[in-house]
């Protein structure tokens, strides 16, 4: 193939995930040209509303798919934690990259890290579950909605609207702009647990051989060990992208493969929390096991209710 479109959203995260792959594309197929082509999906049109009331699958990726379905593009870069479970018959997650950091992070102007906090301090997101990991920490503080792209939820925060904003690290990191707020601190996984495939990249293809086969020199093992548990794991509690789970599989040794995850209501009201350390080789059945052992102890109802509470 001479000539490879990669369909993205405009966003300037999503151009840097999609430049990235792009330049590694290009370590292997050095004579190949490569294009991005840019699409706005319903998630960027749609700012003044939580993505939880929004409802619904694929609000990141559904006009990329339309755009690989109508031969617009080869190829979609994905943040693989906004990629639905399922997909549309035709469709492949052909790749994943190399994980970055998946942790969340606190920013802030005043305070280092969420323990230092003050009574009452208003913080900003509008993710269901670090609503409620938030709240298990820190149940006194006040809960504030922040939507749009990285730099205008930064701009807020320095305009004093927040005490402390909460984004994912990785994308912090990506665009170099740790140094824009005082205060950048990753939070321990032992604190909040991130969502599924935070932090990695999924690559979606039609079911097309050549297009996967191009795109296979992008796969890593390990992401896909991760991400399988992970993803089979929200699969089989039937959550979308948008209810209150945690989930974060990570590989200790060649051997074995820690599994914590979380569930509940967006308040932290309610809650159940596991760990569990598995054999790797059988990370194929891990997160469906992992998921049974929360639906034995309600999770699916706790998730249903969870849901009705962010749809209204």
């Amino acid at each position: 193939m001479e000539k490879l479109i990669i369909a993205t959203r405009k966003s300037q995260l999503a151009l840097w995930q999609s430049e990235y792959i792009k330049a590694e594309l290009l370590k292997h197929y050095p004579n190949m040209q490569i294009e991005l082509k840019t699409f706005s999906t319903k998630a960027d049109k749609i700012l003044d509303v939580p993505l939880a009331k929004i409802g619904g699958k694929g609000l990141f990726t559904k006009e990329l798919e339309i755009a690989l379905a109508n031969k617009e593009a080869h190829i979609a870069v994905h943040s693989l934690k906004d990629v639905p479970v399922e997909f549309e018959e035709g469709f492949v997650l052909s790749a994943l990259s190399k994980r970055f950091d998946p942790r969340d992070a606190l920013l802030s102007e005043k305070y280092s890290s969420i323990q230092e906090l003050p009574q009452g301090a208003i913080i900003g997101t509008t993710s269901l579950r670090r609503r409620m990991e938030l709240k298990l920490l820190r149940p006194d503080i006040e809960l504030k909605d922040l939507r749009g792209n990285i730099n205008t939820r930064i701009a807020k925060l320095k305009a004093g609207e927040y005490d402390a904003i909460i984004l994912a690290a990785t994308g912090v990191q990506k665009l170099q702009i740790e140094d824009e707020v005082k205060y950048f601190s990753p939070i321990s996984i032992d604190d909040m647990i991130p969502s599924m495939g935070q932090a990695t990249l999924g690559i979606e293809t039609l079911d097309n051989k050549e297009i996967m086969d191009i795109v296979s020199v992008l796969h890593d093992k390990n992401a896909e060990i991760e991400a399988t548990i992970e993803r089979d794991f929200v699969r089989t509690l039937e959550g979308g992208c948008q209810v209150p789970i945690g989930v974060k599989a990570t590989i200790i040794d060649e051997n074995s493969v820690d599994v914590r995850a979380i569930v509940g209501m967006p308040d932290g009201s309610e809650y159940i929390q596991e760990d569990l350390i598995a054999d790797i080789e059988e990370y194929k059945t891990t997160g469906k096991t992992l998921a049974q052992i929360f639906i034995d102890q309600g999770a699916k109802e706790l998730l249903a209710r969870a849901e009705n509470v962010a749809f209204k």
